[in-house]
Order: C-alpha cells, then sequence, then structure tokens
C-alpha cells in the first residue's frame, strides 16, 4: 500500500482550538499522541538500566542524580518524539483501523504539519540532554529512533512481515541506554536485558496482529497473519518464547529469586504459547496472550530493581 499524502486541504485539521469541538481535550490528544502506555513501556527498562549500572558497579544513585533525570526525561522524549512522528506518517493508516481513529491526527483535532513540529522538536531536545549524559547513551537512542521512525514506520511497516523484528531493536535498545548512560554497556547483564526485550516483541506483536487482524488486513500493513496465515504465526510464537527460555541463566547474578520468577514466568508463557496450536478460538487465546505479554516486561524488570535494592540482600 503505497501512503496517500494527508494534508490540510484533505482532512479537516485545525491546531490546538478544534479539540473542544471534536469532543476531546488538548490533554487527552497529547496522551494519545505520545501513546503514554508505550511510553512508559519503554522508560521502565531504562531506568532499570541505569539503576542495575549503578548496583554492579558500585555508584551512587544519589550522587549520579544529575545524570539519570537527564538519561529518563531526555530518552522519553525522544521516544515520545518517535512516536509523535510515526501518528503523523501512519495517518492514512490510522484512518482506517477502528482502534486508531480517535487520535488527533485523524479526528482532526491538530494539524498534521503541527504534529511533525512535536515530533521533531521533542526528539531534539531529548538528544540534547542526552549529550550531557555520554555519547554511547545517545547513540543508542539514536539506533533506536531511527529504527523506529525510518526503517519500521516509513520503509518495512507497509511492505515486508520482518517489519516486527527490525521494530523490535528500538525497544531493545532501551536498558543499554540506562546502563550506558553511567558506564560502558558491555556488561552481561544490560546484553541480555536487550535480548529479552527484543525477542519479547515479536509474540507481543503478534498476539496484536491477531487480535486486529480485520483492521491490519483492511489497511494493507504486512503484518505476518495477514499475509502468512494464523498457522505459522502461532508457530513462530511457540519459537520465540522458547528462546527466552534459556536467558534468565544468564542473570544469575541477579539473585536466584530472579532466576525462579523470570524462569516461570516464561515457562507459563510457553505454556500458552503452546496451547495455542491446539485452540479452536485463536482470538480469545490471542487475548490471552496479549494480557501475559502486556505484564511480562513489567514483571522482569520490576523483579530485577527489587531484588537489587539495598535492603534486598
Amino acid at each position: 500500500m503505497s501512503r496517500q499524502i494527508v494534508t490540510s486541504s484533505n482532512i479537516n485539521n485545525s491546531d490546538f482550538a478544534s479539540s473542544k469541538e471534536n469532543g476531546t481535550s488538548l490533554v487527552a490528544d497529547l496522551k494519545s499522541l505520545f501513546k503514554f502506555p508505550v511510553l512508559i513501556a519503554n522508560a521502565v527498562p531504562v531506568f532499570a538500566g541505569f539503576w542495575l549500572a549503578v548496583y554492579f558497579t558500585g555508584a551512587s544513585f544519589a550522587a549520579n542524580f544529575d545524570i539519570f533525570l537527564l538519561t529518563i526525561i531526555g530518552s522519553t522524549l525522544v521516544m515520545g518524539g518517535a512516536l509523535v512522528i510515526n501518528n503523523w506518517y501512519d495517518v492514512d493508516i490510522d484512518t482506517v483501523m477502528d482502534r486508531t481513529k480517535s487520535r488527533p491526527t485523524v479526528t482532526g483535532s491538530m494539524q498534521l504539519r503541527t504534529v511533525l513540529w512535536i515530533g521533531l522538536i521533542t526528539s531534539a531536545i531529548g538528544f540534547i540532554m542526552l549529550l550531557f549524559t555520554t555519547l554511547e547513551a545517545t547513540l543508542y537512542t539514536f539506533i533506536g529512533w531511527f529504527t523506529y521512525v525510518v526503517l519500521y514506520t516509513m520503509w518495512s511497516k507497509r511492505r515486508y512481515t520482518l517489519n516486527t523484528v527490525i521494530g523490535s531493536i528500538s525497544g531493545a535498545v532501551t536498558p543499554l541506554i540506562g546502563w550506558a548512560a553511567l558506564e560502558p554497556a558491555s556488561h552481561i547483564v544490560p546484553i541480555v536485558l536487550a535480548l529479552i526485550i527484543f525477542i519479547w516483541q515479536m509474540p507481543h506483536t503478534f498476539a496484536i496482529a491477531i487480535r486486529k487482524y480485520d483492521e491490519y488486513k483492511a489497511a494493507n500493513v504486512a503484518m505476518l497473519p495477514v499475509v502468512h496465515g494464523m498457522a505459522i504465526t502461532k508457530r513462530q510464537m511457540v519459537i520465540y518464547i522458547a528462546c527466552l527460555l534459556p536467558l534468565p541463566f544468564f542473570l544469575f547474578s541477579l539473585g536466584t529469586a530472579f532466576v525462579v520468577i523470570a524462569t516461570l514466568l516464561n515457562a507459563g508463557y510457553l505454556a500458552l504459547a503452546f496451547s495455542g496450536l491446539f485452540s479452536r478460538d485463536t482470538r480469545k487465546w490471542a487475548d490471552k496472550m496479549f494480557m501475559v505479554s502486556v505484564n511480562y516486561l513489567m514483571v522482569i524488570f520490576i523483579t530485577a530493581i527489587i531484588v537489587t535494592l539495598p535492603w534486598s540482600g
């Protein structure tokens, strides 16, 4: 599907003033534009990466609090900018899909030009803040931004089912950003955490694609179940989740409790994925997979933080 260029001449847009006319508020529009749940989900691994770098290097969190603020705010602004640009570019798709029809780019409560400038300026401010941390952290953030905006949104999403793999890189860099703001991210912990996010994003996105199959098909987005069917999608979900099984065992430095919790979580996730191969109600099964995957990363990263708290040992 070739992207249609949508401008103020073919979609009834006006600046923020039209939010009220469309029954929305500016705050609600911004929350939709920045995709707040996605933004928070990406900020948690950044925090965890920084926290674990403090823990393993013996540094002081309080003494590096200024670096932490620059890192968490800067990276969040860059991620937010990327998500806004995604909204700007995907307005033609969002107009077709039911779950995205309430976005301000579709309702007309914000001009597309305004949305683009918000994305670019927010990203730029975030990068400037990150330059006051380390070049490595800034580089990882740029990799995430470029992958999501250019390689995923503008290039692969509409053309190739590998768009999921490409887009997963942008999420995987988050713990590396947090760690690299304090120390080089060559330690096994941030690398394995990045691998967990990278692999997890495939079954997570596939679950969404199955749940929203009709919408993706109508929008001609090259998601795996739309192009190759449900059976191969289910099998790939099982394979990817199976790849998560050995990863906690590289993180014994976080303690036995973390390894046990992560392994049990992986085993349950895999069992649910495997049951999908025999499920007659694919949609109901995909709903369960989505709910598990939504909470999976939070459990992993919050557990990693808890077991490294000063009083946990």
